[in-house]
């Protein structure tokens, strides 16, 4: 009886690694794709990456979202385009948009672990408002080092530029993600 529990068990956690691990990747293919969705705009262009970035932490959770996101870079640094641009390679994480793209796994590390605290719809657009500050922060900081190398210019094409653009993707995110959850709690 107890052998029978086990083995229903073992293939209930395998079933699940498997649906995990399924997930992982689909996030982090989803985010390439997102990448080849781009408004041209020097020196950042606009792009749908951070909204699976957000989706991902909220949906995967803080282990599974900063998973992803590490193979999303891991591809591009092997040689697989699948940052903006059909662009790769370890350029483009030392490049004007590397702050950005370096700043993915954190992000959804983050909303991951802030969104498991609290289930109702205002805590998670806030904490997906954090990890867009994160990737914003990081990238800015990095657009300032590599490329313009003024702390203005860098905040104003590096930040505020992406304003209104990230509003509606974040509320976007915030919305499947929340619907997503509820969906889930009440299986």
């Amino acid at each position: 009886m107890q052998q029978a529990a086990n083995e229903r068990f073992l293939a209930f956690s395998s079933d699940k690694a498997l649906v995990q691990t399924f997930w992982v990747f689909a996030f982090a293919f989803f985010t390439a794709v997102g990448a080849q969705i781009e408004i041209p705009h020097q020196p950042v262009p606009y792009t749908m990456q951070t909204f699976f970035v957000l989706l991902a932490g909220a949906i995967l959770g803080k282990r599974n979202g900063l998973i992803s996101m590490g193979i999303y870079l891991g591809t591009g640094l092997l040689g697989l385009p699948v940052f903006s641009g059909a662009g790769f390679g370890l350029t483009r994480l030392l490049g004007p948009t590397g702050g950005y793209l370096l700043a993915f796994p954190v992000a959804a590390f983050v909303v991951g672990y802030l969104v498991s605290l609290r289930t109702h719809f205002g805590w998670t657009l806030a904490s997906m408002v954090i990890g867009l500050i994160i990737v914003f922060t990081m990238g800015t900081i990095q657009l300032n080092v590599v490329y313009t190398h003024d702390w203005n210019s860098a905040f104003a094409s590096g930040f505020l530029i992406f304003s209104w653009w990230d509003a509606v993707k974040l509320f976007a995110a915030a919305t499947i993600a929340w619907q997503y959850k509820r969906m889930i709690s009440a299986n």
